[in-house]
């Protein structure tokens, strides 16, 4: 057991996909997961774990930010045996070809948080997906007719911005998308030796302000997760 969460030895599969939002977590559970439990619920962060397609899969859920998001990812690879860790999260999108309901898989991660800053003495470091989960998904994705994106995204500190037009250059550098996880997730992951990769949604455009319901970033936007499940059947 550890301090965020309660399950003990062998409550956690090897692949943990990990949606932001704890009721995301329990809705994918229930599912599509055969025989899942409730492994964690500390702090109403929702964690379950089950099979799919006859194998062990959990789905954690980890709060929106950097520092939530590592809390939860550390104790799992350090207490909990997580050995490849997916992302199944939102993200705003910043090209003008990303829509409502498209994909994104992360490549990369640039970021205006300290986190890295601190660990690694204000020099830069480039969080990476794993490029064996990258390529798998972009194949399954491909298996279901889809096209997803491929690119960097960039992890944000702040979800309210006072600047004016704080994401012109990211989006000229070709940038895809706005999120608030995927750098530390790929930091912990390298540290570790482990495999992690983000599968993305885009419930916002940040340019035409579209915007997906509550409802929908809950529970409408699980072709992620379809895909996140079939890496780890792999």
């Amino acid at each position: 057991m550890s301090i965020h969460i309660s399950a003990t030895a062998g409550d956690f599969a090897p692949t943990v996909l990990l949606p932001g939002d704890p009721l995301r977590a329990k809705h994918a559970a229930q599912t599509y997961l055969d025989g899942a439990t409730c492994v964690n619920e500390v702090r109403g962060m929702l964690g379950f774990t089950g099979t799919w397609r006859g194998r062990p899969v959990s789905i954690q859920g980890t709060g929106m930010g950097v520092p939530s998001l590592a809390i939860y990812v550390t104790e799992l690879i350090r207490e909990h045996g997580a050995r490849t860790l997916i992302r199944v999260g939102t993200c705003g999108g910043l090209q003008p070809d990303l829509h409502l309901g498209d994909l994104v898989l992360a490549q990369s991660a640039c970021s205006d948080s300290r986190m890295n800053q601190l660990k690694f003495g204000n020099r830069d470091f480039a969080p990476t997906a794993s490029f064996d989960l990258l390529l798998a998904a972009r194949e399954a994705a491909g298996r279901r007719g889809l096209d997803p994106r491929v690119g960097p995204v960039f992890t944000t500190d702040t979800f309210y911005q006072d600047e004016p037009a704080p994401w012109d250059i990211w989006r000229d550098h070709g940038v895809l998308a706005v999120e608030m996880e995927s750098a530390a997730l790929y930091t912990i992951a390298a540290a570790h030796g482990v495999r992690a990769l983000s599968v993305l949604t885009v419930s916002d455009e940040i340019y035409t302000h579209a915007r997906a319901t509550a409802q929908q970033r809950q529970g409408a936007f699980m072709t992620m997760v379809e895909i996140a499940l079939e890496l780890a059947a792999d």
